[in-house]
This record gives C-alpha cells, sequence and structure tokens, in this order.
C-alpha cells in the first residue's frame, strides 16, 4: 500500500463504524470540509478518529480543507434567468439592479473594478459561459451570452484565466483554521491560492500557534499553475483540484497540467495529491467506471503520492466500497509503475541530502534489502527517499508527532513514532527499531538513512546511509 487514499468525511461517513471501515480499507488522511460548516461541526469526527487511531495502531492525518474566498452570484430577484446563446445580460452590484435588461447581482468591487472587455466568466458548474462586451459609465458590467443555460441565485463564478486582488484566507478561513488548530487538525489545505504570499499567510497563522502542520496547497486557479515554482518553493504539498482547474483552463489542456504539475513536484520532493471525480460513478453505484479505473491508475502512473475521494466518500451511497476499489486499482498500478521504474540520478544543482537518498535507493536495490528506514526530525529524507520511488516500503522514522502525520502524504512511506528518544544516536535508534520489529527477519537486509549529529549538536540533514543486516 504506497499511494495514499485521502477520503473526504461526510454524512455518508461520519460515525466511527464506517470511519473505522474506512481505515482498515486503506484510508490513511481524512478531510474535513470547512466549505460545509466550522470547527464546531467536526469535534466529534475528530475524536472518533482519534480513538480509531489509538483503537488500530494506525497514524491517521486530518487534513483541514478551508473554503477560500468563493466567488458566487447574489439573490436573483427572480427564481432563476433562462439564458439563450448570444443573450445580452448586465452584471453589477445588488444595490444597482435594473429592469433594463436580465440583472446578475455580483457584489464583489475588486472584481468588478478589474473586469475589462473580452474577459471570460464561467458559472462554476461550468454550464454558462459569458464574455464582457462593455464597461458601461454607471459601472456596470454588459455580458453576452457563449451559450445557453438556466442562472440562479448563489451560483460561483470563475473567471479563467485572470488574476484577481482578492487574498486566499478569507475572515472565516482564518477563524476556522485557528479553531481547527485548537481541535488538532494534521494538515491544512487553502482554497483559490494565486501567490506564495498565500501560502505565507497561513504558515505565519500555524506559527503564531505553535504548530508545525504542513500547508497543502490547491492549484484552481490559472494564475497559480502561472506561478507554480514560486508556490512550490513555499509550500508543504499540492493538490491538483481539477474542477475548478476545469473550468478555469480549457478542458483539453487539464491531462498534460496534471502531468506537468506532477512531474514539477516530484522533482522538489513535494508530495502530490489528485483530487475531483476519481470514481464519481460511486456516489451512486457500487462499481466504477471503465474511464474511473483508468484515471485513477494513470494518476498513480504520473506520480501522485496521493489520490482523493470527495462525494464517493462524503455522500455516496458506497463509502467503503469505493476506497477498496481505489486501493485495488492503486496496488495494480504500482505493480506496472514498478516493473518499469528506474532509480534516476538527481539532477547536477541537487544537494547532499538527494544523492544520499538515490544512493540509499541504489543499495536497497543492489542488495534486495526488505526495506529502507529514514530517521528524520523533519521527515525530509524519507521525503527524498519517496520521491525515487523505490519499490521497497520506506519506514519514516521521526520522534515528532506532527512529522508522524504529515508523512502520510508521501508515497510508499509508514511513518514510525520513535519513543525511545533517550537515545542521542538516530542509528541506534533505528537498529533498535529493526531488532524489535517482526516484519523483518533474521538475516534480511535493511537500508538506514539518517542524519546523525555530533556530540552538543541538535539536529543535522541526512549525512549517512548504512547497510544493516538484522
Amino acid at each position: 500500500m504506497r499511494t495514499k487514499i485521502v477520503a473526504t468525511i461526510g454524512p455518508a461517513s461520519n460515525n466511527k463504524k464506517t470511519l473505522q471501515e474506512l481505515i482498515e480499507a486503506g484510508v490513511r488522511i481524512f478531510r474535513l470540509n470547512f466549505s460545509h460548516g466550522d470547527a464546531s461541526l467536526f469535534v466529534d469526527i475528530i475524536r472518533f478518529i482519534r480513538e480509531l487511531e489509538a483503537e488500530l495502531h494506525i497514524p491517521v492525518t486530518i487534513m483541514q480543507d478551508l473554503s477560500g474566498p468563493k466567488i458566487r452570484l447574489g439573490t436573483l430577484s427572480v427564481a432563476s434567468i433562462e439564458v439563450a446563446k448570444n443573450d445580452t445580460l448586465l452584471l453589477g452590484p445588488s444595490s444597482a439592479a435594473t429592469a433594463e435588461m436580465p440583472y446578475l447581482p455580483f457584489d464583489h468591487p475588486q472584481i468588478m473594478e478589474s473586469l475589462v472587455p473580452d474577459d471570460k466568466l464561467v458559472l462554476a458548474d461550468g454550464g454558462l459561459q459569458f464574455t464582457v462586451v462593455e464597461r458601461r459609465s454607471d459601472g456596470l458590467a454588459l455580458l453576452k451570452a457563449a451559450n445557453a443555460g438556466i442562472v440562479t441565485s448563489r451560483k460561483g463564478l470563475a473567471l479563467p484565466g485572470k488574476a484577481t486582488k482578492i487574498a486566499a484566507l478569507t475572515a472565516k478561513d482564518k477563524k476556522d483554521l485557528a479553531d481547527g488548530l485548537i481541535l488538532g487538525v494534521d494538515a491544512v489545505a487553502i482554497s483559490y491560492v494565486q501567490t506564495a504570499d498565500d501560502v505565507r499567510e497561513a504558515k505565519n497563522i500555524i506559527m503564531a500557534a505553535s504548530k508545525n502542520i504542513p500547508v497543502v496547497v490547491k492549484l484552481e486557479r490559472r494564475s497559480a499553475v502561472d506561478r507554480l515554482a514560486e508556490i512550490l518553493r513555499e509550500t508543504d504539498a499540492v493538490m491538483v483540484a481539477r474542477g475548478d482547474l476545469g473550468i478555469e483552463c480549457p478542458m483539453p489542456e487539464l491531462p498534460a497540467l496534471q502531468k506537468r504539475i506532477i512531474r514539477a513536484c516530484n522533482a522538489l520532493s513535494k508530495p502530490v495529491i489528485v483530487a475531483t471525480q476519481m470514481l464519481l460513478s460511486m456516489v451512486n453505484n457500487p462499481v466504477p467506471t471503465r474511464a474511473e479505473t483508468t484515471d485513477v491508475a494513470n494518476a498513480v502512473l504520473d506520480g501522485a503520492d496521493c489520490v482523493m475521494l470527495s462525494e464517493e466518500t462524503a455522500m455516496g451511497n458506497y463509502p467503503v466500497e469505493a476506497v477498496r476499489f481505489m486501493r485495488q486499482i492503486t496496488d495494480k498500478a504500482e505493480e506496472l509503475l514498478l516493473e518499469r521504474q528506474m532509480i534516476e540520478e538527481p539532477a547536477d544543482d541537487k544537494g547532499i541530502e538527494e544523492y544520499l537518498a538515490y544512493s540509499a535507493c541504489l543499495l536497497a536495490k543492489k542488495t534486495h534489502a526488505k526495506a529502507i528506514v529514514s530517521h528524520s526530525m523533519s521527515g525530509a529524507s524519507a521525503r527524498l527517499v519517496s520521491a525515487r520511488r523505490p519499490p521497497q516500503i520506506v519506514y519514516g522514522m521521526t520522534p515528532e508527532a506532527e512529522v508522524v502525520k504529515s508523512l502520510n502524504f508521501s508515497w510508499g512511506v509508514q511513518p514510525v513514532y520513535v519513543s525511545n528518544i533517550q537515545e542521542s544516536s538516530h542509528v541506534n535508534r533505528v537498529e533498535s527499531f529493526i531488532d524489535q520489529a517482526p516484519q523483518f527477519g533474521p538475516d534480511d537486509t535493511i537500508i538506514i538513512t539518517a542524519g546523525q549529529p555530533k556530540p552538543g549538536d541538535q539536529r543535522r540533514g541526512t549525512n549517512l546511509v548504512k547497510i544493516y543486516r538484522k
């Protein structure tokens, strides 16, 4: 079980019995969607998960997903507006509504000020598309419909390819994040990120709360994809959120975009999640479609660390079955991946840690090692080994409880909490773990990576690789 499964919790899965079945089926990360409520909604769910962790002896990561600045229309003066292709409509503040022609209330002054002729607007379900024809002298925008459809109140509105001045963290998000940190979430996903500043803002809130949890950037905006390199320098992980990204970008580009994003994350050893409609038909059906199974498998073959279920486990009729199917698909895809996988040498501009991880994977291959065990304070060495996609399971050992949960995002890594912190030697800690672990038999070869500090040093990056025989 190398590819990690993320499952969204909702009415179909928010009880302890189903949560246990989901963990036993292979879920290692649970997503709490704060778009549908605040922290009070998740108190019991978090308690259930923590109880199950203790009972099952399996580290489980809780990821808080913030709602972000969802851009929506206001409330229409009528139940709905039926739009034909080439119809014209007005867009503007609710207070300026007029009967001159069909009117779409839109109370986002910063966005209104940025609109220019030829800008594209898309209802967030992708069903209706508009072009800005004119910015009128009264401040309203004249729109022309590119296709037919129906507009209803509070519909989400996207502006494909257009950067806006709206920050990724709203006042609600900041409160939700602070409350989530108090409840003990293990990671936070931030929505509608546009720049690296959005990531830094989230990290500052986390740091102010004396926490050290990873930030997951949801790539939903074209402007974020265009700034991927700078965002990757700041974020801890990435989610390819194909729903909104598929509205922001032309649909034919989406598969190639997904592959490029995954490749960029792999190159920097940043965990990457592929999300949205992976097994959507299983909301109502006990088996997925052939196209869905191929989609999940291709995400694994592309290099995804995690695959995510949303409606399937949140509100579907077959939440546990969806996870079981996803696990079967990822297992088979991993077999193919490892059949053709070559351990690639790091680029010339990489550092010592990358070359030590590469060396560990080569040694594991040449010695037919049973596993690789990486001791790390930050988890970085285990992530570097994971990025090389070795066939061996990577045991990520750390004395940091928060790091244990962050390692659940990394492909092929099984987190291990170091309890014998009295032993100062990192190598001795690892060897003690191997000697006591029942999964390793006599004469098994295990490759160790560690950052052995000098006397008096508190921390040191990975600086050794060792072949150990039990």
